[in-house]
């Protein structure tokens, strides 16, 4: 069986691989073809999605080495579904155009706040029953 933290840092460098791929499709492929304004949705998705990648290795080495490591989980999770629904969402409407999917990208954004609150709160050290 694979471990967790393995598969998080499978998933992100994959993730990041897939964005440096669809920056350059954007950059080479698409820029004859959508507006400019188009091309900046495009380019939002895939910093996202490229930040996002590298948080899920971050979360995939934070995961062994933290005092709370389902929190760390949940945060992967999170971040990767983040990366799903906010970088989709803006690839699809660059593409396709349909502006009412922009609804469902705040929801990725909250996924990344969230998914990067409980990474950090992942790594809050876990109080001694002799402090005060």
């Amino acid at each position: 069986m694979v471990p967790v933290s393995a598969r998080f840092i499978f998933f992100g460098s994959i993730i990041a691989c897939l964005a440096v791929a669809l920056g350059a499709f954007g950059k080479h492929a698409l820029i004859s073809i959508l507006s400019q304004e188009s091309l900046e949705t495009w380019r939002t998705g895939v910093y996202y999605q490229l930040v996002h990648g590298v948080g899920l290795v971050l979360v995939g080495v934070v995961v062994d080495r933290t005092p709370h490591p389902q929190r760390a989980i949940r945060a992967g999770w999170l971040l990767l579904a983040g990366t799903v629904i906010f970088s989709g969402s803006l690839y699809a409407i660059a593409l396709i155009g349909i502006r009412l999917l922009g609804a469902v990208t705040p929801v990725g954004g909250f996924c990344f706040i969230s998914g990067w609150l409980l990474l950090a709160w992942s790594v809050k050290p876990v109080r001694s029953q002799d402090e005060p």
